[in-house]
């Protein structure tokens, strides 16, 4: 998929619209008109933004798609479960009503989870990563540790959601008080979000001229560079290696790099996260698990490392 760029995820993102707007356009219907046209405002920003952010394929604009793909998901199923709600307790509606309403959820959540699929895939990732290069280099995101995919990813993906949609909603539904304090709140709270999932987006391994450069914040206390002579071997990671982990607990090939001398580097020693406590040690071999490990190995082959 990488040779056609993100045209992909751009194709998907222009038929949102088509696809699924019928389906919250039909579930506003029932709100009054304040919220309708505040969440339109909200959606149709939103899609512009996203549609922007695949015009220029960079880190920032990975978190940007990523927050409104997953955003748009969420949206959808809502939209879709309170159409199949009001269907249920209308007595009224036609049976050609309601089958129409039906195919268009199918045809919203099948759109919706496509684009979202496309927008995550390692392609996608890998395009938007290395879209922030420079010069000579390559940059291979790396795969987020699964003991963040259990808890704090979706907390963060929730405080910027709800952050930045609860306020608004509330005022155009004339609750003063609580609207008000929602949108301070749910500020601060969006950008905690937004600062905690970019950091996610920001873990690389890059090829350079002199040999590569392991970048994780949440593992590394500052990137490091291991230079081509340095580099003894980079293959898939046997079961009973004893080498440096720096994977996190990610899911997925990791990948073991030898080196000739052991290199001192500074670890995480505490729970995983930029702010988190370093200690320096000393190893001659690390794990990690890159997104696409096939294309890093031929990319590290290509350039005479390990």
């Amino acid at each position: 998929m990488i040779r056609f760029g993100t045209w992909p995820a751009r194709g998907a993102w222009l038929l949102l619209p088509l696809l699924a707007g019928p389906v919250l356009a039909e579930a506003l219907d029932t709100t009054s008109r304040p919220v309708q046209v505040v969440a339109s405002l909200g959606l149709w920003g939103g899609w512009l933004g996203g549609l922007l952010a695949t015009l220029v394929p960079r880190t920032v604009t990975l978190t940007l798609l990523r927050l409104t793909a997953s955003a748009g998901v969420a949206c959808v199923v809502v939209a879709a479960g309170a159409m199949a709600g009001g269907a249920g307790d209308g007595a009224s509606s036609s049976a050609s009503d309601g089958g129409s309403s039906t195919v268009w959820r199918l045809v919203g959540l099948v759109s919706v989870l496509v684009t979202a699929g496309v927008v995550f895939a390692p392609a996608t990732g890998r395009l938007f990563v290395d879209g922030s290069s420079y010069g000579d280099e390559q940059r291979f995101p790396l795969r987020v540790p699964a003991p963040l995919l259990a808890g704090p990813v979706p907390l963060a993906w929730v405080a910027v959601v709800a952050g930045v949609s609860a306020g608004p909603l509330l005022l155009a539904a004339r609750m003063w008080v609580v609207g008000a304090v929602a949108l301070v709140v749910g500020g601060l709270a969006a950008r905690w979000g937004v600062r905690a999932l970019h950091v996610l987006a920001r873990r690389w391994v890059v090829m350079v001229p002199a040999g590569l450069v392991l970048h994780d914040p949440l593992a590394l206390g500052e990137p490091i560079l291991l230079r081509r002579e340095q580099v003894q071997g980079l293959d898939p990671a046997p079961v009973d290696t004893a080498a440096l982990d720096l994977t996190r607990g990610a899911l997925g090939l990791a990948l073991e790099l030898r080196l000739a001398a052991p290199v001192e580097m500074t670890v995480a020693a505490g729970p995983s996260g930029p702010t988190a406590e370093h200690e320096a040690v000393k190893a001659a071999s690390v794990l990690f698990t890159p997104t696409q490990p096939g294309a890093l190995l031929a990319a590290a082959r290509a350039r005479r490392i390990g």
